[in-house]
């Protein structure tokens, strides 16, 4: 019986053809497997070098390899923090005429991590929170979408540096389904999945040695709820006031905008008495400081980093003299002079050590400290130098963590 290799993709890349399909993925030869940590999986999966990138490959059943390539692509195009699907491969054999089982393949999410990568026997104990703050904001931002994740979890999770903070993103979307609107049923279970997932995933780093002991995991899985209950109510409850405060319908906006979430629409009806208004965000989209980079700059960037850089800017041109000028203006003469400026002057061989904007959001964090210790304000240019040779050349390369060691990674 002849069989043929069948690759369903958006856009094919030719490359692919060139891999051993023809091997089970865990056989696959050294040369080509990128050794990137990796989380928890109930499949298979190796990075492989394709071309100058690097493509995660996973093997799993047919049916569920296009369902999940199918829930990846859905939330890529309604712009949600998740990898990205290149292809799904079936139709593998061995040499011998043994079927092998199908492969979904997605784009490797450059400077990230698995959790299990971001703890070593140096951490502190609030990175534990800093990541259960972001799966948090994950799972508000799906469920806005109507995404039912069905297995939310750390392993299912990448994360990224974000200002002091970490972004995540969803990685695996074998459970998940797409809906108009979820049901509160939907949402809770989800986030029962996700609390009993957190406890278990942090039981477990205990028992391995790499989460002190004294760390209360159930205490954190509660967390979780209470924030996620917090921030599902900022963002979708109805508020009421009087018709003489009418200012809280801006201050609610701005709350929301600090958040980092854009109001596009809002439902506002008043009372039969007319004594009293009531107001409702209607589309509630997450990023508000990051599409506003993007609008000033071009730059794609994270949304904490987004914050930090407008309020640079903000800066920016208050020592400038701009106040009474556009910000687009501004913008342009702060990316030139302060931004790209500051990036430039990074050697190449240490570009790889942090993303261009995280690394300017630390470069600012530095340039504070020193500043703070000499008891005056330290030029850019100087502080440059000094977060080059004191900072930045002693971290370890985050754009891939090649033979990285975790008991290296910093929080």
């Amino acid at each position: 019986m002849a069989h043929s290799l069948q690759i369903t993709a958006a856009r094919v890349n030719p490359e692919l053809l060139d891999l051993p399909w023809q091997l089970p993925l865990d056989t696959w030869p050294d040369d080509i497997v990128a050794a990137l940590p990796r989380g928890i999986s109930r499949h298979v999966v190796r990075f492989v070098h394709l071309g100058g990138r690097v493509i995660a490959v996973k093997e799993i059943g047919e049916k569920v390899a296009y369902h999940e390539y199918e829930m990846l692509r859905n939330l890529i195009r309604v712009d949600a923090p998740a990898v990205e699907p290149i292809a799904v491969i079936t139709g593998r054999v061995t040499p011998q005429g043994e079927p092998l089982n199908p492969a979904l393949v997605t784009e490797h999410l450059s400077y990230s991590l698995p959790y299990r990568a971001v703890f070593g026997r140096h951490q502190r104990p609030a990175t534990v929170g800093r990541l259960i703050d972001a799966l948090t904001v994950l799972m508000v931002r799906l469920h806005l979408l109507g995404f039912f994740w069905g297995d939310v979890s750390l392993s299912n999770t990448l994360f990224r540096r974000d200002a002091g903070e970490f972004a995540a993103y969803l990685v695996d979307a074998e459970t998940g389904e797409m809906y108009d609107e979820l049901s509160e049923g939907m949402r809770l279970y989800d986030i029962d999945v996700a609390r009993t997932n957190i406890i278990g995933e942090l039981m477990d780093l205990q028992a391995g040695g790499i989460l002190p002991e004294e760390v209360d995991t159930v205490e954190i899985g509660n967390a979780f709820v209470q924030r996620y209950e917090e921030l599902w109510g900022e963002l979708t409850k109805e508020t009421s006031f009087g018709l003489d405060e009418r200012w809280r319908v801006n201050d609610r906006v701005k709350r929301l905008n600090d958040l980092g979430f854009d109001v596009s629409e809002l439902s506002m009806v008043t009372d039969l008495e007319g004594a009293h208004i009531s107001i409702q965000p209607m589309v509630v989209d997450a990023g508000h400081f990051s599409r506003q980079i993007m609008r000033l700059t071009g730059m794609d960037v994270e949304e904490n980093q987004a914050r930090r850089m407008m309020h640079d800017m903000e800066q920016y041109r208050a020592i400038t003299g701009q106040s009474d000028a556009p910000l687009s203006l501004v913008a342009h003469d702060w990316l030139t002079n302060v931004f790209e400026h500051a990036v430039s002057r990074v050697p190449r061989e240490l570009s790889g050590k942090l993303e261009p904007a995280e690394i300017f959001h630390q470069l600012l964090d530095h340039r504070w400290f020193i500043s703070e210790k000499a008891h005056k304000d330290i030029p850019l240019d100087e502080a440059i130098c000094s977060f080059i040779d004191n900072v930045l050349r002693h971290r370890r390369d985050e754009r891939s963590y090649i033979g990285m060691d975790t008991e290296e990674l910093e929080g």
